[in-house]
């Protein structure tokens, strides 16, 4: 998320391009302790993922039945950025910065729609990808290169949902974010659907309206409401 109105302003891009990367997921599986909560609450920011390694952790999540419906090959849309080539060296070093710690610079291919065909519309661009391992694994996991203390990695929707929509950090409230995310995608391309960031928006409204459905702990749903 930027600090200015305008995204990838900070990134002083040359251009700008909607575009799709294959093989890979959203998720909001990182945890937030200084931008959209607090190391007393942390909320949760989006990551980026191979699918792939998402498909492998164990724990409840949001199937890939809901999340991407039969038929529907599983895409993460965004928006590429051509910088200026007198400013990559500091963009570089200002990204090396922000996604410190939780993700490993890779080389992808960004896939368009160019008259109704798909296309590789910017070669080997380069992408920052969340690394996978939980903070609970294993000690000497700390010492491997995709170690990162801060993925969360699957829960229940509906306990993503209650911790979205009640954290809040230095750069506003956790449920803003996903909210602006979802609609930034919603409106790069008539092709651009994200049926997780769908739900997941969906389940923090209704909270944000005051009701939603829980678990009792007896294996049934009771309706509730807050004020």
């Amino acid at each position: 998320s930027n600090s200015k109105s305008q995204p990838g302003a900070d990134l002083y891009p040359i251009t700008s391009t909607p575009g799709y990367l294959k093989g890979y997921v959203r998720r909001f599986a990182q945890r937030s302790e200084d931008h959209r909560g607090t190391p007393e609450s942390p909320g949760r920011v989006v990551t980026l993922i191979r699918k792939q390694d998402w498909d492998e952790l164990d724990g409840p999540r949001i199937s890939d039945s809901q999340a991407h419906p039969a038929g529907v090959v599983p895409v993460v849309w965004g928006m590429a950025y051509t910088i200026d080539p007198e400013r990559a060296e500091e963009v570089k070093a200002y990204l090396d910065y922000r996604e410190k710690g939780g993700y490993n610079e890779e080389t992808v291919d960004i896939y368009g729609i160019v008259n109704g065909e798909e296309r590789v519309i910017i070669p080997a661009a380069t992408a920052y990808i969340g690394k996978t391992h939980h903070q609970h694994e294993l000690a000497e996991a700390r010492d491997a290169a995709g170690f990162n203390e801060f993925f969360m990695g699957p829960e229940p929707l509906e306990v993503r949902a209650e911790i979205i929509s009640r954290s809040t950090g230095p750069s506003g409230k956790n449920k803003d974010y996903l909210y602006r995310i979802a609609e930034a995608v919603r409106e790069l391309a008539p092709e651009s659907r994200d049926w997780y960031l769908d739900e997941l928006e969906a389940e923090v409204r209704k909270r944000e309206r005051g009701v939603y459905v829980e678990n009792n702990g007896g294996g049934e749903q009771q309706q509730r409401w807050t004020v």
